[in-house]
């Protein structure tokens, strides 16, 4: 009996992981909506599934330790190791977000930021995203961030919040001309993997779409390279997912990382 508690305890935590692929990658591959796959899948079944490996584990490993011959040990170990990493993995997620705000428009310009074209916006629209807010509206008018969870943000713009959480999001001052950029930056957009879907070097303008392995959520880019007063070019860039309140940081993290290789890119080129 002490043996089959064990062997269960482990299949149930070995089959975790395979669970939470199978509801990310289906949501990836258009098999169910993301609000199944993350909302249903994940967080109302996935959590408590993570809780009831723990627990079984721990009653296998206690009751294969209590008597001799002291079987199954190894495999209730494996049973409370898998969700005790997988817990803690989900808690520093938690604690890294409570200092990330819960936004998922951010723009290195946010009086005049890059503007998404009719094709993206129609894309969007498609598949009912977020709404692209203007960076200049307060949060506490947006619909989104009512109630008194955000009122501490309630009174700042959009762009502010994403300004003061994320200061080495800023424009990009480059010496090379706006046409060389606008090369650069299309190979650069290729590099990180995004899917270029407009690109207009006279106009000085790329829009990329980036999606995540896991769940395939998509996020949607626009750059804007502009003549500087010196002669050399001025680069911005937004970057807003199309679906979620917040990012977790993601979108920061993706206009610091493409700026860094543009950088790089347009110095070689």
């Amino acid at each position: 009996m002490r043996l089959m508690l064990a062997r269960a305890s482990m299949a149930l935590s070995l089959f975790l992981p395979v669970y939470f692929m199978v509801a990310a990658l289906g949501v990836k591959f258009g098999l169910w909506t993301w609000q199944v796959g993350l909302m249903t899948m994940t967080l109302q079944f996935g959590l408590p599934l993570f809780g009831l490996a723990l627990l079984l584990g721990l009653v296998a490993l206690i009751t294969s330790l209590v008597r001799k011959p002291r079987t199954g040990w190894r495999m209730a170990l494996v049973g409370v190791l898998v969700p005790v990493v997988a817990l803690g993995f989900l808690a520093t997620v938690q604690l890294r977000s409570a200092g990330i705000p819960p936004i998922h428009d951010v723009a290195t310009d946010i009086v005049d930021p890059p503007v998404f074209s009719t094709a993206v916006m129609s894309a969007r629209q498609a598949v009912q995203a977020n709404p692209v807010e203007a960076m200049t509206a307060s949060m506490g008018s947006l619909k989104a961030y009512q109630g008194p969870a955000f009122a501490g943000i309630a009174g700042k713009t959009l762009g502010q919040v994403g300004h003061d959480a994320y200061p080495a999001v800023r424009p990009l001052t480059l010496a090379a001309a706006p046409a060389k950029v606008a090369a650069a930056a299309e190979a650069e957009a290729k590099a990180q993997g995004w899917k270029v879907v407009t690109s207009d070097p006279a106009a000085g303008v790329v829009e990329a779409t980036a999606e995540t392995f896991w769940f395939g959520f998509e996020d949607d880019v626009a750059v804007r390279i502009r003549p500087s007063a010196t002669g050399g070019s001025v680069v911005d860039v937004r970057s807003t997912s199309r679906v979620g309140l917040s990012d977790l940081g993601a979108n920061a993290k993706r206009i610091e990382a493409f700026l860094a290789g543009l950088k790089v890119r347009a110095a070689a080129g």
